[in-house]
């Protein structure tokens, strides 16, 4: 089926200025080779009848881009699109997000009336995977029926452009699919033309909605890591905001955490307490719109005028500093942990004024920073949502009265924990098992290779065997022992050994014992950084032996992880709460000293009687080190002949690190 070309015109402006426009012509210099030269028509009847939330792409040109290339599959193309997101329905639609599949290696580079979800993510922005959109800065569409058919009100359009690779002249470079990304929705599959498609999203029968809710906001939501952003004070040109960030993760946490968001309107910050920007900056506001509009202001003390500002929590030293400190949950060193360790350490809350350039000077004139993003050192992974307007936070009366106070507005970010790319990691885990004279180590380039030379080592070999007593090596000293133990192997030794993991944690899985009662395993971390690391945790998935969790000697250890399955906590004692740090031998020739915590971990067969150990039942399918999802080996050891070396190595470093273990409690 083929549509009109006047019609097509008629959707990819669909809305322009404030109203839904019926075409009747087009003007005679229009030209568009994606269409065809039939009669015009009305726009979809599929739009009159939907009650939802009706969604259209509509690709309008493309052309050429530098360089000309013969290749086809190289040649880069710049394109135009139109997104409409029309709210047709009787319920208001709060915080809307539109999905578009892209496909042909698009790159973004602008979306009027919108941002990218992926809050660490700016424009130009590679979305060959898809992207997701959120309204900007009107991120709420009413209804028809609350604003009396003003579809200024009820409507968006978002105008794309950017670039797209590996398309023929005739190809006609549409996404996958469109669909509503907010919670409660589903949508078909599209209707697809040549350049346009459409669809109708509509209420989820199954989703439960809050009948007796009564707010123009929408409801706050859950995730692993909250953001409340309240403006508190309000001013001509300035206001006074306060930021609350909750974890929720049971194996969340944040070390060294530090925040970015991105101001859309040439705000900067003018001040802060309990928090601070480590970086001091006043020239973006010096020589750019703030000093234009601000004639006269004094920028001396001005803490931060960039417009993507890190934030960072202040030092434990600082929490009573009547000028910065003197604020609930604040001066942690931006240390956030999981609520089950200690909760009043998952929450941090910070201050901050604000200046606002014209038009946004009245006080009634408020907008949050956008693209949040929150990063560690070794820690998990947050994938942060669109500031979404919630209904005002509540805090008590600072006058000591029986009564509230409400925020002037509150916005609400949530961040939700995602999986670390391959590679991409920052700890791994080895196994070994009392059964096997070997160890398997962490995977090849398991925390990537950026920074090893790749000219020396290969980084797409898989990882040699080791003998066990060289995990307790550094990676570059381990070369001789893994060259002896692949000779004693009769294994062939590659000319260019597999490249290390080049991770700063490495935790060793050791299966210690098996018999018809129980079996136990043995669980030693090792910190190849040379920073301690505090109130540790490591979280472990046991899908098979999870039941059978007895108990853990020389950490604590429980099962009581609300919304993880089959996953067992582990973490410091009291008085051994820090990994230590890398540090040197007694010797200047002797290899450095991973800081080391040990303990045998207990299982019993009451309920798993037939768990096959030496098949893999007693290894973790995952593992997490301060919420940090770390790299698995491929493999099990083998259970065939045990070597006297084997036993006599795992001896050696069982009381090495024992012994290390309880010198560490001294240091």
């Amino acid at each position: 089926m083929k549509v009109p070309r006047l019609k097509l015109i008629c959707l990819a402006f669909l809305f322009i200025h404030t109203r839904i426009l019926v075409c009747y012509g087009a003007p005679d210099d229009a030209v568009d080779d994606y269409t065809d030269e039939t009669p015009a028509k009305p726009p979809p009847p599929e739009m009159d009848n939907c009650n939802g939330v009706f969604l259209s792409y509509a690709f309008t040109s493309r052309t050429k881009a530098l360089p000309l290339l013969k290749n086809v599959s190289a040649q880069p193309w710049t394109f135009n699109a139109m997104a409409t997101v029309v709210n047709s329905g009787t319920e208001e639609v709060k915080g809307w997000k539109m999905y578009i599949g892209f496909q042909h290696k698009e790159i973004l580079v602008s979306a009027t009336n919108a941002v990218l979800v992926d809050g660490d993510v700016d424009f130009p922005a590679a979305v060959g995977n898809g992207t997701t959109l959120a309204g900007y800065p009107k991120a709420d569409l009413k209804t028809s029926i609350d604003t009396a058919g003003d579809f200024n009100q009820i409507a968006v359009q978002v105008e794309l452009k950017g670039s797209m690779f590996g398309l023929g002249e005739k190809a006609t470079p549409m996404p996958k699919t469109i669909s509503l990304r907010n919670d409660g929705w589903r949508c078909p599959t599209p209707t697809k033309y040549k350049t346009y498609m459409h669809a109708c999203c509509k209420r989820d029968p199954k989703f439960k909605v809050n009948s007796n809710r009564k707010s123009k906001f929408a409801a706050r939501q859950n995730g692993d890591l909250t953001f409340t952003y309240d403006v508190v004070k309000s001013y001509e040109g300035s206001y006074e905001a306060q930021v609350t960030m909750d974890n929720s993760s049971p194996i969340g946490r944040l070390d060294r955490w530090n925040l970015t968001w991105e101001w859309m309107r040439g705000e900067f910050i003018y001040s802060m307490k309990g928090a601070y920007t480590p970086r001091f900056d006043i020239s973006d506001c010096v020589y750019g719109l703030a000093g234009r509009y601000l004639t006269g202001f004094d920028f001396t003390n001005v803490m931060n005028c960039e417009k993507k500002p890190t934030i960072t929590d202040l030092p434990l030293t600082k929490a009573n500093d009547t000028q910065i400190g003197k604020i609930p949950y604040c001066c942690k060193n931006a240390s956030l942990l999981p609520p089950q360790m200690d909760p009043s350490r998952a929450r941090a809350i910070f201050q901050l004024r604000v200046y606002k350039l014209p038009p946004d000077t009245p006080p009634t004139i408020l907008y949050p920073p956008q693209r949040w993003n929150i990063t560690g050192v070794i820690n998990a992974r947050y994938h942060c949502g669109p500031p979404i307007r919630v209904d005002p936070s509540e805090f008590p009366n600072p006058k000591g009265f029986d009564a509230k106070v409400y925020a002037i507005a509150s916005w609400q970010v949530v961040c939700n924990i995602t999986r670390a790319e391959k590679r991409k990691t920052r700890c791994c885990v080895s196994f070994s098992a009392y059964y096997s004279d070997g160890a398997i180590p962490c995977s090849t380039c398991a925390c990537g290779c950026d920074n090893i030379d790749t000219d020396k080592c290969n980084p797409d070999k898989p990882a040699m065997h080791l003998p066990p007593d060289a995990l307790l090596l550094p990676s570059e000293n381990r070369t001789a022992k893994t060259k002896a133990f692949a000779k004693l192997k009769k294994k062939g030794i590659p000319r260019k050994l597999p490249c290390p993991d080049n991770c700063g944690v490495s935790i060793n899985w050791h299966i210690n014992t098996d018999h018809k009662a129980g079996w136990s395993a043995r669980m030693t971390l090792f910190n190849w950084q040379e920073a301690p690391f505090v109130d540790w945790f490591v979280a472990v998935e046991m899908k098979k032996a999870y039941p059978d969790y007895d108990n853990v000697f020389s950490f604590n250890g429980t099962k009581k992880l609300k919304g993880i399955k089959n996953t067992i906590f582990f973490q410091s004692l009291k008085d051994l709460n820090y990994l230590v740090e890398m540090k040197n031998g007694s010797k200047p020739s002797d290899s450095k000293v991973p800081g080391k915590q040990q303990s045998v971990i207990s299982f019993i067969k009451k309920k798993t009687p037939n768990i096959k150990i030496r098949k893999g039942d007693g290894f973790p399918s995952k593992v997490y080190f301060n919420g940090e999802e770390c790299a698995l080996p491929r493999s099990f050891p083998s259970s065939g002949h045990r070597s006297p070396l084997s036993i006599a190595s795992f001896i050696l470093i069982s009381i090495t690190t024992t012994f290390l273990l309880i010198t560490n409690r001294f240091i």
